[in-house]
């Protein structure tokens, strides 16, 4: 089966964009129109996180949501194919932080959300520093498909770290220079053992693992914001949020990172996926960090 899926990619992969572009046109009558895929999810969130835009606008952000997922459907396909070269005329993000980091011999880790396009940032980021670069991922249960999005991480060299068992994925790595990708807005599967915070107007549960890493092994984190300038074009922006994570407070670190990511958020709504159950946990007092269990 992966074999078969892998040889379907491939051959709509050496289509140039433009068409991939007019292909993703079509899947979004499909996905949005047609078959409304998680469409009352996705409105369900966007009123929830905007109660005060009117509901025309709420659809209207639905509908540049579907047609961002839809293209990077493709752009990811085009990943199987696309040089380096290619993809650097098509992404472009200001990399020095990580420059200066590594030349004082520090690892880093860096927090981004479920913005498009995030495939296309790890490989431009992998492609661009001297780290090695360590990317955790939710493995998926389908093995064929988990099995070709391993391929597509992979093809430029970036180690794929299994969130489900991070401990021993990290392991050959405690005392090496890296850089750690963390797309940090994952829905926890506990919610007694993680921090909750505000996050578009509903209290919201973020995993305690990144901060509590990057405090104990004193690891800077850096912020990143990708934004879609036009069609097929990306532009990330980096900030250097906590150089010495040690010295923070319990939570700091998930706080900052979930006011900048909510800000980014707002400022261009229609590029991060509203179309998963981010909020499957209902918050409990007793699940503030302070009261729970270690």
């Amino acid at each position: 089966m992966y074999y078969i899926l892998l040889a379907f990619c491939y051959s709509i992969s050496i289509l140039p964009l433009w068409l991939l572009y007019r292909i993703s046109d079509g899947l979004y009558v499909l996905v949005y129109h047609l078959l409304g895929y998680r469409r009352k999810v996705v409105l369900e969130n966007l009123r929830q996180a905007f109660p005060d835009k009117p509901e025309n606008e709420i659809r209207l952000i639905a509908r540049k949501y579907y047609r961002n997922l839809t293209d990077m459907v493709v752009e990811t396909i085009k990943l199987l194919t696309m040089s380096s070269a290619s993809l650097s005329k098509r992404f472009d993000c200001d990399l020095s932080v990580f420059h200066k980091l590594y030349a004082q011999g520090r690892s880093v880790q860096l927090h981004l959300g479920h913005n498009f396009n995030w495939e296309w940032a790890n490989l431009f980021a992998k492609n661009g520093v001297d780290y090695s670069f360590l990317v955790v991922f939710m493995p998926i249960s389908n093995s064929a498909v988990n099995r070709m999005f391993r391929h597509f991480r992979e093809k430029f060299g970036t180690v794929l770290i299994p969130a489900n068992d991070m401990r021993n994925g990290m392991a050959p790595w405690i005392g090496k220079q890296y850089l750690l990708g963390l797309v940090a807005d994952q829905n926890p599967g506990n919610p007694r053992r993680c921090y909750w915070f505000p996050f578009l107007n509903k209290m919201t549960a973020f995993y305690k693992g990144p901060e509590m890493s990057a405090r104990r092994y004193n690891i800077p984190v850096v912020f990143a914001d990708i934004r879609k300038v036009k069609r097929g074009y990306y532009k990330a922006k980096l900030e250097l949020a906590f150089e010495n994570p040690i010295n923070e407070p319990e939570g700091r670190i998930t706080e900052a990172f979930v006011q900048y990511l909510e800000k980014n958020i707002r400022e261009q709504p229609e590029v991060w996926v509203w179309s998963h159950r981010r909020w499957k946990h209902e918050y409990k007092p007793e699940y503030d960090f302070e009261n729970a269990d270690e």
